[in-house]
């Protein structure tokens, strides 16, 4: 018992250490990584891509199946992971719902992206100057179909708000400009997550 209780408490200073105020709110400055719910449940690491296609539960992989990707970005998931009653966010954090992210971009003002966005790695000189913290990654997608797209050139991340049975919204930040971006995501798509 004396182990766990050491184990969570250096997993959440570890956590604690990665955040960042933006305004009057407080974010990790980096995506997601975690393989279990809050209440200790396994979510399915599912790689095959017809499988991925059909899920109504929630599942999580690395961009393209390569544990080195997941160093570096950190885990996809898909909403139904993010909308889980278990909790996928870490105790003491949570999913930020769509207007929270609307909260942040505005506090950050004209060019919010750029602010956001890390100043390396992104393609074709589309890195940002991070002045806010955030260190956005362009860790790219896995669409609903199962395939993955976008590394280096665009970063997805789920909000916890639903847009309809099919969609839930979503930010991005993409390589070509220093916006960003707000779109409605299919369920089954697989995209970073911020708390």
């Amino acid at each position: 018992m004396k182990k766990l209780l050491s184990l969570i408490l250096l997993l959440s200073f570890t956590i604690k250490a990665q955040e960042i105020k933006i305004g009057t709110q407080t974010w990790t400055t980096k995506n997601l990584n975690v393989s279990t719910f809050r209440n200790g449940d396994k979510i399915p690491q599912v790689q095959d891509k017809k499988a991925w296609g059909k899920l109504t539960t929630g599942a999580w992989c690395y961009y393209e199946n390569n544990p080195t990707n997941g160093t570096k970005y950190g885990k996809l998931y898909n909403w139904y992971a993010v909308n889980d009653p278990r909790g996928l966010a870490p105790i003491g954090y949570h999913i930020p719902k769509d207007a929270e992210w609307t909260i942040l971009s505005e506090n950050l003002g004209d060019q919010a992206g750029t602010k956001m966005k890390s100043t390396s790695g992104w393609e074709n000189n589309g890195n940002g100057n991070n002045t806010s913290g955030f260190a956005g990654l362009p860790g790219g997608c896995r669409d609903y179909n199962g395939n993955f797209d976008f590394i280096g050139a665009t970063g997805y991340w789920w909000s916890s708000s639903e847009g309809n049975t099919s969609y839930a919204w979503f930010r991005n930040l993409a390589n070509v400009n220093g916006n960003v971006g707000r779109g409605n995501g299919h369920k089954q798509s697989g995209f970073s997550v911020r708390c």
